[in-house]
Order: structure tokens, then sequence, then C-alpha cells
């Protein structure tokens, strides 16, 4: 498969909500980036996040674009919520290497009704 169509499986796991699925597009090396949060480093470690992540908040990815270059795939998404953002991920031998996400975290907490870090 494609770097593009890595990505577009990957959105559909991620839309049915089921961390396992989603950690087997992972490189077992694999780093995850949200630039929100710290990074997170080994497939395992990335299946915990999901798991963690995706129990806490009802998720959907609206795709708007997935660009190929290379060995990369480029996301341009959105939420129902109307909360946007982009993923840009690094594809090796057909897993995800290096993913790198941006968006507003303090605008998810606040369209889940989670709490704000006070720091």
């Amino acid at each position: 498969m494609t770097p593009k169509q890595i990505i577009q499986k990957w959105v559909e796991a991620f839309n049915q909500g089921d961390a396992d699925q989603i950690a087997e597009f992972y490189h077992p090396d694999a780093i995850n980036h949200q630039v929100a949060n710290q990074p997170i480093q080994g497939k395992e470690a990335i299946r915990k996040m999901f798991a963690e992540e995706l129990a806490a908040a009802k998720m959907t990815c609206i795709v708007e674009n997935i660009f190929e270059d290379g060995d990369w795939a480029i996301l341009e998404w959105k939420d129902p919520l109307g909360l946007r953002g982009c993923g840009f991920f690094q594809i090796l031998d057909g897993k995800i290497m290096f993913q790198r996400g941006y968006w507003d975290k303090l605008s998810f907490l606040r369209m889940h009704n989670m709490p704000i870090p006070q720091k």
C-alpha cells in the first residue's frame, strides 16, 4: 500500500475507536508526537495512548485532504465539533515510523467538557 492508502486505513481504524487495530499500523519503534503533548515512543505505548484517549472522549476524524510525498502522508482533518488539525506520517516498510500532529488542545478539552490543566 502507498502511504496515502495506509493513512486512509488508519483513519478507518481510528473512527472505529479500536486502539489495538490502530496500533497495528505502527512500527514497533514508532514515535507519535502530538505537539500539544510529549512524544510517545513504541507501538505498545502508542496503543495505550489511543486506548486512554478514545475512552476519554468520542473522536471522529473527517478527512479533508490526504497528500503523499515519497514516504510521507499528510492528513488534513476536522471533526464533527469543528476542531481542525493535521498530521504528518512517515511510512517505512508499510508501517508508521513517525507521526506528528497539530491541533488545539484547549479547544479539544473545552469541546469535550474535560478538565483544563491549571498551568
